[in-house]
């Protein structure tokens, strides 16, 4: 079986887990403040596809509901792109950093915008990247789906990918 179908597989089989379950808390919080968990699949375009056909990440957001339609946040992890079969390369690395807004247009249902950096973690420079990344999304109380575009920029080496971002979200 390819990398990618495999990839394919166990990301429907994680949502699919994910949204199969119930987690029942035994209060609620009336705090703005929450945290959320979220795995990342992650599709790379343009001169990065050259490399790479497919990634995957992890990321931790935390969000301030500043009122009913506005959040702000933050959002680190990892994310790791794996080579082309091959391509003689190792495996990406980048830790983003990323402060941004969630902006509700219709109930439940947001564009969101982050900016910050991306630190290369593999490679024989490392270099610090420019991140810039607009998205739509879904979010209830538990739950955050999001599509976005990620664009690493700076060195004279620009590159981006399309992510999906499932997560798992709580009350601080």
């Amino acid at each position: 079986m390819k990398t990618s179908t495999k990839f394919l597989a166990s990301a429907v089989a994680a949502v699919a887990i994910l949204f199969g379950t119930q987690v029942k808390a035994q209060t609620t919080s009336d705090s703005p403040w929450r945290l959320g968990i979220g795995v990342e699949g992650i599709a790379p375009v343009g001169k990065l596809h050259d490399a790479s056909n497919i990634g995957i990440g992890g990321t931790a957001r935390l969000q301030y509901g500043a009122d009913k339609g506005l959040a702000y946040t933050l959002t680190s992890g990892y994310y790791n792109l794996f080579p082309k079969g091959n391509s003689g390369l190792s495996s990406a690395g980048i830790v983003p950093v990323k402060v941004g807004i969630k902006a509700y247009f219709v109930d439940k249902f947001y564009f969101g915008a982050e900016a910050g950096a991306g630190f290369e973690t593999t490679g024989l420079n490392k270099n610090t990247k420019l991140l810039l990344s607009p998205g739509l999304g879904y979010s209830n109380h538990s739950w955050d789906v999001g599509a976005r575009y990620e664009n690493f920029s700076g060195q004279s080496n620009n590159y981006g990918f399309a992510a999906l971002r499932v997560a798992y979200g709580f009350g601080l």
